[in-house]
């Protein structure tokens, strides 16, 4: 029986090369970041683009005349070149907080960017403590399997010269068979966690263990990243609606228009009646619209009404964010009583273990009270383990939700 479950659990471990550092680095790469910074460029070409309405714009051309009648005021075929400088003095504002609301866009692209990418650390650091906390499972449960196998050969040998009876060695078999489901069960959440890593950053990963967190010392809360992306684009908001605002002031602009003609009469009279072949226009342009029936008003609200709907959301996150901060450092400081209490629990655990172990070998008690002490031995390993990593998690969402950027504290 034994012999047909031992292949199961027989499963090799992985040469491993990627430390966090790495992990984190990489998975800036993928797809989603790209994607990310592609919108963050766009919003500044923008920007960039309404900055340069602040200058004089300069246009030149050409146009091509012919007639099917010459008279003195039309020639045969006439021929002009032009050049047009325009400049917009005043537009009531608009330019000026349409660049504002563009720039704070830009600054809150760029939060979001370094907020994705910090979530993006998160995560992998999640997986990263959270694999080595199976691995460490793996280990004890594999080293249970093993010390019951050996149980087994002894109580089989006693079994087969009568000295024990078939219903001790089948509680052993049994341990066995449950220990190797969770031992699969185990392997397929280390899987799931591989495939998670290379999703994440698109390429086939390797881990290497030994990368921690370096301890961080608040002084002050920082803004997480998404909440000021939320700031900057409230900022926004605002500067857009005073945009909508500028329709109810004067558009005053400058325009000067240079054109050269060249006038090609068929008929000598018509050609001697040409006094001009160049001219130049300038012009002093002033729009006011003074009625609209309440659009730009409308735009107005609207738009602020935008604005503090997204002041209210502004408040609320950082509220939440200040609270999950909090709830943050609670959690680390009971990860660190966890790690003490495994400690005892281990402690305990290889005394009882130990000492069951003696009675058993001479037979004071039954295999059912060393299963139990065996099975705690190897749970108590685990426990502290994981909650070793744990810690690590736990400390990761303090910097997290304390602004600060993960990779930074990766060593």
């Amino acid at each position: 029986m034994i012999k047909k479950i031992y292949p199961l659990i027989a499963i090799p471990f992985t040469v491993y090369a990627q430390d966090l550092s790495k992990l984190v680095e990489e998975s800036f790469q993928n797809q989603l970041i790209n994607s990310t910074k592609y919108s963050v460029e766009s919003v500044k070409n923008q920007y960039e683009s309404v900055k340069s309405t602040y200058y004089p714009t300069v246009s030149v051309g050409a146009t091509y005349t012919k007639v099917s009648e010459e008279t003195a005021s039309s020639a045969d075929n006439t021929k002009a070149g032009w050049a047009n400088i325009n400049y917009v003095v005043y537009d009531g504002g608009a330019r000026g907080a349409t660049s504002d609301a563009l720039k704070s866009s830009v600054d809150s692209a760029g939060e979001n960017l370094s907020a994705l990418k910090n979530t993006i650390a998160l995560e992998v650091i999640n997986h990263y403590f959270n694999y080595y906390s199976l691995v460490s499972q793996k280990e004890a449960k594999l080293k249970e399997i093993e010390q019951l196998n050996a149980q087994y050969k002894r109580l089989k040998r006693f079994l087969d010269v009568g000295t024990t009876t078939s219903d001790e060695v089948d509680k052993i078999v049994s341990r066995v068979q449950s220990a190797t489901v969770t031992l699969h069960e185990i392997e397929l959440n280390i899987q799931t966690i591989i495939h998670n890593l290379q999703y994440l950053t698109t390429k086939d990963i390797t881990i290497e263990s030994g990368s921690t967190l370096k301890d961080i010392v608040l002084k002050e809360e920082t803004l997480r990243a998404d909440i000021k992306a939320l700031e900057h684009e409230m900022s926004a908001m605002l500067s857009t609606a005073r945009a909508s605002k500028s329709s109810n002031y004067p558009i005053l602009s400058l325009d000067d228009t240079y054109t050269n003609y060249d006038f090609d009469y068929e008929s000598q009279v018509y050609q001697n009646s040409v006094t001009m072949d160049e001219q130049n226009v300038f012009k002093v342009n002033l729009s006011w619209k003074l009625f609209d029936f309440g659009a730009t008003t409308k735009t107005y609200e609207s738009n602020y009404k935008k604005y503090l709907s997204l002041k209210s959301q502004y408040e609320y996150e950082k509220n939440k964010a200040s609270i999950d901060l909090k709830l943050a450092i609670k959690a680390y400081e009971i990860a660190k009583l966890k790690i003490m209490s495994a400690q005892s629990a281990l402690k305990a655990a290889n005394s009882t273990y130990n000492t069951i172990e003696k009675k058993y070998q001479n037979g004071l008690v039954d295999n059912v009270a060393y299963l139990e002490a065996l099975s705690e031995k190897y749970s108590a390993i685990s426990a502290l383990k994981s909650s070793e990593y744990d810690l690590e998690i736990k400390k990761a969402n303090i910097i997290y939700h304390s602004g600060k950027k993960l990779e930074d504290y990766i060593q």
